[in-house]
Formats: structure tokens, sequence, C-alpha cells
């Protein structure tokens, strides 16, 4: 192993060290290489090399790389001589090249913020550790919205001394916002699966867990993960369309996990029931939600695929998982068919909603359905309400004089009426930004004979700027609880369609309520014959985008 760099030799205090090789891959790639790569140079004298590795383009990425090389010495191209179909074969190339003590990984489609291979490399040197972790965003493009991965891991610099003191490293699957000592990757044989596998750097991560290193984790954004939606050739993690899809990602699930569970120590074993807790929380609770948007051969073959996996989780396991995800899980082992897949979207929703009806066995105890009873929901009696999956339905009917908005709160085996709903308060933030628009609070009213309490608001969205609002709700008890959560879009009746509005602002504005793929209440504005045209493109858009699946790793 190599010895630990030096205090003096840390970039602060000596700038011409020279430790970092960041690995570039790319295939065909040609249109976004070069950012990447003069990303990586422009990390400044911390990078001692830029190893891109084409595999083996067509496009002219070559000659792209090529000219980048001519131009700064510090870029070495490795071209393979046969296209590898996946990932991992050209990372394994680039460790197999690195000469520099420590190694990043950089896809040509994204880059480095300024700044990331110092505050990794000082992390790594302050603490003697042999990996290094930092925050990734996802770049939605065009927009620029940028949403943080994993953000609970990296509120503050600190030091894992051992990778089960803190488990929910599992759930950072990533291996491109990390640096890693080149000689402890090559010690311990850590590399990807060779070839077409997809999702390899789930067994890449697992592989590096259970080498017990020390992780130093720094909250500087370090990783910027572009995501191109409307791309031609959607990415490999955003072309969840087929079925291959899913078992590629349970196959990398469960490698991973055996290679946890297999580590020396009772470490491995945490980890690995932690991974699997992760697996029903994210990945079971993300396709889940698209399943209503599958044809139904797709939504049987991956209800049979699903459930034989989860047949294979210990009791345990489940318990480990958060509760929306451990009820989908339940659901799925209970029934040999697929059932209630709209009731089950809804339960996978950030947040969750249970959707009526709620039944009770025979003893009172609450259940998934009454021809269900073994799945029982007696974690709902006890659960603090500001985190019980309650459901609100949302009806906006636009209109000349403002917008109404119509909200319905449905009871929760006695729990909500309990609480005493008293009042809502609503919130349009725009989907891009995040910057909030208008905010408005209404009272409910008295509890209906069916369980449901309404309130109303009156919104102008006339006021607010082009392109899509989410509704935001805060619920508010009379016991002083207050609860998060979004409205569930209501179809209907001249519910959920373009409607064209007077506006002081535009002349006339186009309004569109729609369910985003959770189902939750959003709305599109446009300004006039403008807008008109601006939303029929990108339905055409969303339309040929949703034969090919959506995002989220």
């Amino acid at each position: 192993m190599l010895p630990h760099p030096t205090a003096q030799n840390t970039p602060a205090t000596n700038p011409s060290a020279s430790l970092v090789s960041v690995v570039v891959i790319g295939y065909n790639d040609a249109a976004h290489v070069a950012d990447a790569v003069r990303s990586a140079l422009a990390q400044g004298p911390v990078v001692r090399e830029v190893i891109a590795v084409d595999d083996c383009s067509t496009d002219g990425s070559g000659e792209v790389l090529a000219a980048l090389a001519a131009a700064d010495g510090r870029v070495r191209v490795v071209r393979r001589e046969t296209n590898s179909g996946g990932c991992g074969t050209p990372r394994n190339d680039g460790i197999d090249a690195a000469a520099a003590p420590y190694v990043m990984f950089l896809d040509s489609d994204d880059v480095l913020p300024p700044g990331a291979a110092d505050a990794l490399l000082a992390a790594s040197l302050k603490h003697g550790a042999e990996v290094a972790s930092g925050l990734c965003v996802r770049r939605e493009l065009p927009s620029g919205r940028e949403v943080p991965w994993q953000p609970e891991l990296y509120t503050r610099a600190r030091l894992v001394a051992r990778p089960e003191l803190r488990t929910r490293l599992v759930h950072d699957t990533l291996c491109v916002n990390k640096l890693y000592r080149t000689a402890f990757l090559r010690e311990h044989g850590i590399r990807f699966p060779e070839g077409r596998f997809i999702y390899e750097d789930f067994v890449f991560t697992a592989r590096m867990l259970a080498a017990a290193p020390r992780i130093a984790l720094v909250p500087d954004t370090v990783y910027v993960w572009h995501v191109r939606r409307a791309a031609a050739k959607l990415s490999i993690s955003l072309d969840r369309s087929g079925i291959a899809n899913w078992q590629a990602r349970m196959e990398a699930h469960r490698q991973s996990v055996e290679i946890l569970r297999d580590a020396r120590g009772t470490g491995g074993k945490r980890l690995a029931r932690a991974a699997r807790a992760k697996f029903v929380d994210h990945g079971l609770r993300m396709y889940t939600r698209e399943l209503t948007a599958r044809g139904t051969e797709y939504q049987r073959e991956w209800w049979t695929l699903t459930r034989a996996y989860l047949a294979t989780f210990d009791a345990a396991d489940l318990e480990a998982a958060p509760a929306p995800g451990r009820v989908i899980a339940r659901v799925l082992l209970a029934s040999e068919q697929p059932r209630d897949l709209t009731r089950l979207k809804q339960v996978a929703a950030r947040p969750a909603r249970l959707a009526p009806p709620y039944p009770r066995a025979a003893d009172g105890t609450p259940v998934w359905a009454a021809d269900l009873p073994q799945v029982t929901l007696e974690h709902l009696l006890v659960r603090p309400l500001r985190l019980l999956p309650v459901a609100v339905d949302g009806e906006l009917r636009p209109g000349a004089g403002g917008s109404r908005l119509t909200l319905r709160l449905h009871e929760l085996y006695g729990r909500v009426a309990g609480a005493g709903p008293a009042t809502v308060d609503v919130e349009l933030v725009h989907r891009h930004d995040g910057r909030p628009g208008l905010r408005r609070t209404a009272a409910f009213g008295q509890e209906r004979p069916d369980g449901t309490w309404d309130a109303t608001v009156l919104l102008d969205l006339g006021s607010l700027d082009d392109g899509v609002w989410d509704v935001r709700l805060r619920l508010h008890f009379d016991d002083g609880t207050t609860r998060d959560t979004t409205a569930h879009a209501v179809a209907g009746p001249g519910l959920l369609r373009r409607t064209v509005v007077p506006s002081r602002r535009r002349g006339v504005l186009l309004v569109q309520p729609y369910a985003t793929q959770a189902g939750n209440l959003s709305v599109r504005l446009a300004p006039g014959v403008r807008g008109v045209a601006g939303v029929a493109k990108r339905r055409l858009g969303r339309l040929a985008r949703s034969l090919r699946g959506s995002g989220g790793r």
C-alpha cells in the first residue's frame, strides 16, 4: 500500500502536488465529452492526469479527445479496440492506467464543479481515509434545476471509521462522487463488473464497503450529474421502459447484498440488511410509481419477478425498511397477481398517501384490504400524525375570476378526526427553480358523512410566471400537529384539461392542471397562442419519452 501523503503535500501548502487521476469514460458522446474533460482539467494542479477512455466510439469522440490531448499534456487517451457494452470495463481500464495515488471517475456527459478534487483530497489526507465522498447534484437540463443526491449523508464533514457505523452509506451507490486511494482499490481487487452490466456501480460500491475503508464525508458539491430526459437516446439509468432494466437492477442488488453479507466480521451483515431495506424504500417504490404507465404484460412480469426476489428477504429485512415500501412489499408477497396498482402508486409517492378504503380485520386491526387481512397496517395507529400517509385529493378548476382549488382530506382509522383538521396552507412552488409563488390558507369545514373534510381557496394564477408549478400543502390540526403533503390530482369531467382564461398581464393564459407520474397535482402555465403551441409540443415530447422510461437512480 502507498504511504499516506503528508500534510506538506496537500494542494493548500504545495500547489505543485498532483495526486489525482481523473478517469473519464465515454462512448459516442462527442457533443459532451470535451466539457467533461475540461471540467477535470479545471480542477487545477491537484490533477496529475485525465485518463480519457474512449469505448470504441464511432461519432468523432476520438478526434475530440486527440485535440484535447494535444492542447494539454495531462490528457491521456486510452482507446478500446472493441466496445465493452457498458461502463464497468472502461472504468477498470482507467484504474489499471492510473499513475496518481488517488483516482476519481467522471462520465462523459457530466462535469466536476470547481474545487471538487481539492475538497475530496483534503478530506482524505486529513483523516488518512482510503475513500472520500461528497455531495452529487442531479441537474435537469435544459432547465438547470438541481436536486441533491442523498443529502442526508453530507450535512457536515465527518469521518466514518468503519462503514457499518454509518449504514446509510449503502444508499449512495454512485461511484462518481468519490475519490479513492488507488492502491486501496488494487490491493483489494475492487473493480467494476465487466461488459454490459447495468448498475455496475452498485456492485463496485458494495465491494468498496466490504473492504472496510475509512471514509471521509464532505458537504461540498463534488459532482454534477446531468439529466437529459429529452435526449434522443436516454442514459442507462433513465431508460426503464423495458422489464430487462428491472431485472438488471435486481441482479446488481442481489450481487451487492451477497458481497456485503460475505464480508468478514459482523459489519457486513448489518450493511447487507441496510441494503435490502434501501431496495424496498427506494428501488421498489420508484418502479411501483411507474406501473400504471406500463402495459399489462409488463405489469404481470414485473409483479412475478419482484415477488420472487422479495421472497428471498428475511422478515427483519422488511421490518428495517420504512413503512411505505414495507407495505408495498407485503402486498406483493400476499398476492400472486397484480392488484391495487393505483393505490400502491400513491403509497409509493413521496410523501406517501394511503387512499381509501380503510378496512379492518375482525379484531379491529387496520388491514390493506378485506381479502388480504394478512397485510396489516397497525403501525398507522401509533405513528405520529406528522408521518402518517394522509390522503388529500385536489381539484383545480380554472376560471376568469380566479382558479378554484378544492381539497378533500380523508379520515385514516380515526387518527385525522382525533387530531381535528383545522386549516391548510397551500403553496405553489416553481418546478424548475424551487421558488415559491402563491400562498393561501383555508379552513377545513365540518366532517362530512363519508369521513372527509373540504377546504377551498381561490388562486390568481395570472400573477405567476410561466412554467410548471407544483401544489404543496401543510395541514394544521387542532392538537398542534402539522403534516406536509401533496394533493392527489383528481380526474373527472372538466378536470385535468387545458383551459384558456383572461389575464391582465398576458391577455390570455393557458392553464393546464395535470397529474405528475406520482399522481400529484401540478399546473402548467403558458401565455397566449405561443403557449398553446408550446404545450402541444411538450405534450408530444412527453408522450415519446414515456415510451422509453423516466428518471431516477
